[in-house]
Parts: structure tokens; sequence; C-alpha cells
């Protein structure tokens, strides 16, 4: 008897390709209807989504029917109904970290807001017309924008999967929560996070969680628990608009071998008088430590003479960094102009790309300590609730020492 060869015996039939094909179809077929019957949701439904979902641009991450929803609102972080109340990308990035991790815990798509207002007192464009000889108070035009030209939507939802509320996918999704009814929705602000992984929530479409009208971080009891933060505080710096992303790598390769300082004055020096009429402030050495001659002292055993030193900071005084160049080559991104303003339209972006800049250099300072290896311009607390009186030389902290 003549035997088969290998490619004989393996290779199938075109009647056996079809059979297997079919059933790929039919599987298909069976697991759509199961996802549909189990959220229990009508042929309209089903079928918008699988036009929608067989026509979506291919390239980037993709829903499916199984997928559930978070809510937190159309503004991050800005009480009241105006975005003169923001506080500022860090606070407002705080909060979308949180809203992300809620997101991540309770495996849902987070629903992220389509735009993110500015607070006027931090869109000076002066931050970035850097000279010595002028300072400027104009704005930037515009409180708010686009969300996607801050993040990369496609490269978070590598780790959370997000849309934004302006989407049409969203547009579908709450359409599609008002015909469920009470399976649709629910509004569960104050409800723990735990209690929300329960059947009751789970199974839901949608979970409202629009929280605090002052503040969404409230939601985070543990925020101040590094052992429960489930994403680092750089997620979201390294998740910047790939604009962004491109201007700081032009930016990096300008600069070669350099460092860095993050030096925050600005909204951080502000005081208050007690009712002693004496002056009183939160970061009582900022003043004095974020000064070129106390910023001198702080870097020189970690920087060496003539190196590259790049700024970043939120202080507008013209000529204010100067005598740092008694050391150093001083670079700020007012340098990189051919790079810079084709793309910036207001300090958030240029706060990120500063950021990805700075997190690239040799030896980087911060102004105040996030982590324990953190090297700082001062050793005052990042977060501190009393207000005490400022020190302004070495010789008012020997005699605050004293007494």
């Amino acid at each position: 008897m003549a035997t088969m060869s290998k490619s004989q015996r393996t290779k199938p039939s075109p009647g056996s390709r079809r059979l297997v094909l079919l059933l790929i179809v039919f599987a298909f077929i069976l697991l759509l209807s199961s996802v549909v019957s189990t959220g229990k949701l009508g042929l309209p439904y089903q079928q918008t989504l699988i036009d929608y979902f067989a026509t979506s641009p291919r390239g980037k991450r993709q829903h499916s029917l199984s997928d559930k929803y978070l809510y937190w609102g159309s503004r991050i972080d800005c009480p009241g109904k105006n975005c003169e109340t923001c506080a500022g990308l860090g606070h407002q990035e705080s909060s979308l970290r949180c809203a992300l991790e809620e997101a991540l815990f309770l495996n849902r798509t987070f629903v992220m807001p389509s735009g993110m207002c500015i607070n006027p007192i931090h869109n000076k464009k002066g931050i970035l017309d850097r000279s010595d000889d002028k300072a400027t108070e104009e704005g930037w035009v515009g409180s708010s924008c686009a969300m996607d030209s801050l993040y990369d939507t496609d490269l978070i939802s590598e780790k959370i999967p997000v849309i934004l509320d302006d989407s049409k996918t969203w547009h579908l999704v709450l359409s599609t929560s008002m015909k469920l009814g009470g399976r649709g929705i629910a509004h569960v602000y104050g409800v723990t996070r735990h209690r929300l992984t329960e059947s009751h929530y789970s199974n839901l479409l949608i979970i409202n969680r629009t929280a605090s009208p002052l503040a969404w971080f409230v939601e985070c009891k543990d925020r101040g628990n590094r052992s429960s933060v489930m994403l680092p505080y750089s997620f979201l710096p390294n998740m910047a608009a790939p604009s962004l992303r491109n201007a700081a790598e032009k930016i990096k390769a300008q600069l070669g071998d350099y460092d860095a300082i993050h030096v925050r004055r600005g909204d951080k020096l502000k005081t208050r008088k007690d009712r002693f009429g004496v002056e009183r402030i939160q970061f009582p050495h900022l003043d004095r430590d974020t000064r070129p001659e106390f910023i001198l002292r702080r870097i020189e055993k970690k920087i060496p003479h003539g190196r590259t030193l790049f700024i970043g900071s939120n202080e507008r005084t013209p000529g204010f960094f100067s005598p740092l160049a008694v050391r150093y080559k001083l670079a700020y991104s007012s340098n990189f102009s051919e790079v810079m303003d084709p793309i910036i339209k207001n300090n958030y972006q240029l706060f990120m790309v500063e950021r990805l800049v700075m997190m690239g250099a040799k030896t980087f300072f911060k102004t105040f300590k996030e982590y324990e290896t953190d090297l700082t311009l001062t050793d005052d607390p990042k977060k501190n609730k009393n207000w005490e009186i400022p020190v302004y030389t070495m010789e008012d902290e020997r005699k605050e020492s004293v007494s």
C-alpha cells in the first residue's frame, strides 16, 4: 500500500475548509447573540452597534458590545460653572488619575471629558515669552482646550480603555442606557468602589460616578497611601499627545547631554496675615530656596560647572534666573520657538512638553519631594496645612532654630 506524504496527510480538503469557515461564522453569531441576550439588549441596539463597530476606523482600540462604562462628570475638578475655579494642571491630573484608577479597578471603559478647563491665572504667555527686558501679562486665547490636544487617548487605552464624551460611541451608549431603564445606568455618588463590584452594579451599562462638586479626588480615600495607588504619578505625563511628545524629543535632541531643574514659585508664594497682622505662608522656605543664589548652593554638588541646565518654571520675572549663568549654560523652552510656536496654544501644553524634557535630563531637581529618591530644591513638604512665618535668609533660619 502506498504511504501518504506528510503534506498530503495534513492538507485539508476544500470541503473541510468550507465547513471550518461555516463553524467559525456560526460561533461568532452565537457569541454575539449570547452577549446581547446577557445584557438583555434589543435588536435595534444590536444592529446599531454591529454597524458602528464594523465601520469604525482600524488601528485604534476597538470597543465591543461587552464594554461597560464609568462616567465621572464633564469637568475635571472645576467647581461651579466656569474655568476660573480650576486649580491647575497638577491638581486636575490628580483628579483625572483618580478617575482612571477607578475605571481600572472596576474593569470599565472611562468616559473622559472632551475638554480641559484652564484657569486664566495659569495661562499667561509670559511663561513662554521669556526675555531679560520685558514681562507680559497677556494670556493665551480661550479658557479651555481639547483633551486630545493634551493626551494621547489611544495610548492611555492600552492601559485603561477610554472614550471621549463627545464621541459617537458615547452618544450611542447613552441612548442605549435610556432604553434599558434601570438596567442601563446607576448614579452612585458616595458609594464605595468595593460595593460597585457587587453584581447589582457590575451588570449595569453605565455607572455615573459624578462626584463632589468641589473635587473629584475626594472620592479617593486612600490617595495619600502610596501603596494603594494603582497608577504611578508618571503615568499621565507620559501619555502626552503625539505632537507634544515629538516636540519634547526634538528639544532633547538639541539640548544633547543636559540637566534640569523645575522651579515652582508663583501661586505657591501666596501669603496671608494672621490675627496679629503677621505674614504667614504654607511653604516657609520656598521663596528663599528657589532664588538663584540658593539654587546654586543646592545643586552644585550634583550638577558640575559648565553643564547645560534646562529650567522649567512658572516664575515670570525677567532675568530672574540669570545669576545661574555664572556656572551653567541656561536653556528655556523659549529658546526653541521653532519647535514650540507651531504647536503650543496654552500653558498646559507648554507644561507637558517641559515636563517630558525635564524627565529626560541626566540630573533633575524638582521643587518638592514626591518620592524618597527625588532631588529637590527645598525641604518644605509638598503638602502643608499649616501657615508659618516665612524664612528668607540663612540668618532667619538660625534665629528660628534657636527660638
